[in-house]
């Protein structure tokens, strides 16, 4: 499996998980029993394209973390539709910055997925 590009990896937010994205947690592919995962951890991260000159895409990803930031790359909770410009992603991710700090990360990411 490929490393992630950590050159191009801006860590965001390390929020706790409320209560009610946790239980979202623990029903996701993303969810570890024996980790003990207590924050969230939102990042912008490049993709680069595959092509002659160094050009990227941004996604935002959210991973389950514990609260020192160490967490599993293999597994995010959530990733983002690639996008063109950084500052979409950047935006995007103060978004959702914002819904897990009101431990509404859930929904607005599962709103994300559907459209």
């Amino acid at each position: 499996m490929k490393t992630p590009n950590y050159h191009d990896f801006y860590q965001k937010a390390l929020i706790p998980i409320g209560v009610n994205d946790l239980v979202s947690l623990q029903e996701s592919e993303a969810f570890y029993p024996n980790s003990p995962s207590t924050h969230w951890l939102i990042a912008v991260e490049g993709v680069q394209l595959p092509q002659q000159k160094i050009y990227y895409h941004w996604k935002v990803s959210i991973y389950a973390a514990d609260s020192e930031g160490d967490f599993n790359w293999k597994k995010p909770y959530y990733c983002s539709p690639k996008m063109e410009l950084i500052d979409q992603a950047n935006s995007f991710a103060a978004l959702l910055v914002n819904a897990s700090k009101n431990d509404n990360l859930a929904s607005v990411a599962l709103l994300e997925k559907i459209s």
